[in-house]
């Protein structure tokens, strides 16, 4: 290399790789920290909501071996595998962004969505089901799909399960709140279900925008790097 411009660049694209790296092991985690989150709750939602965080341990695999890529291009000065780095970054870019507007639309739907399964499920009432209600109201704190009411109006049973009830309120003889009125204001939970679960799966939505939204602004960068040091290497090697 007659210049250091082209040997600056290569070595600043070896260092943006090194960082590429380490946040695609960053994507690879959050994806498998809001997977786990959503699988707490599977019974109430769709494939869709589990596919994205799915798509993002996929995406930080990937990005994770192309910056491995990036690194042997730098090292080497080849500018096809440069080239070849800078289509797969475009490629992954693109994937990300239709998986983005998939996941807007879908957004719009989500609470709909939710609340009908929550309401089928509460009608059928199965051991499965009550076992996945007993669940999600301990963890999220609520009861029913909107209110405390809806166990008693279209669940098989018509009667409010344990776990709508207050830690601090079971009797412990029996496992359930004693000497509570009929919807127990003062001693179950009273907010539903729908929203607590539409809100944590809105958490994890935003925390995945996030990350994604920071990868693709890395990502272009690499881009431009990786054209214009393939570009550089050729003008050297044409002299």
């Amino acid at each position: 290399m007659r210049s250091c411009g082209p040997s600056l660049i290569k070595y600043v694209l070896f260092a943006f790789n090194v960082l590429f790296a380490l946040s695609g092991l960053g994507i690879l985690i959050a994806g498998a920290i809001v997977l786990a989150d959503v699988n707490e709750f599977n019974h109430f939602v769709e494939g869709r909501v589990i596919a994205p965080p799915i798509v993002l341990i996929v995406t930080g695999l990937v990005i994770f071996l192309i910056a491995s890529l990036g690194c042997f291009g730098a090292i080497k000065e080849s500018p096809t595998l440069l080239l070849t780095f800078a289509v797969l970054l475009a490629v992954i870019f693109i994937v990300e962004l239709a998986v983005g507007i998939a996941a807007s639309v879908f957004k719009k739907d989500l609470e709909m969505m939710v609340k009908n399964s929550l309401q089928e499920s509460i009608k059928r009432s199965s051991s499965e089901d009550t076992m996945a209600w007993d669940n999600i109201q301990r963890k999220l704190m609520c009861c029913g799909v909107d209110t405390p009411a809806d166990w008693r109006a279209i669940s098989a049973n018509k009667t409010l399960p344990a776990s709508c009830c207050q830690p601090q309120f079971i009797d412990t003889t029996v496992g359930h709140c004693l000497d509570s009125p009929a919807l127990g204001k003062d001693k179950f939970y009273q907010d539903g279900c729908v929203g607590k679960l539409k809100d944590r799966i809105d958490k994890n939505a935003s925390i995945l925008i996030g990350v994604g939204i920071g990868i693709a602004f890395i990502q272009i960068l690499g881009i431009v790097l990786a054209c214009y040091l393939a570009s550089s290497i050729r003008r050297e090697q044409a002299k």
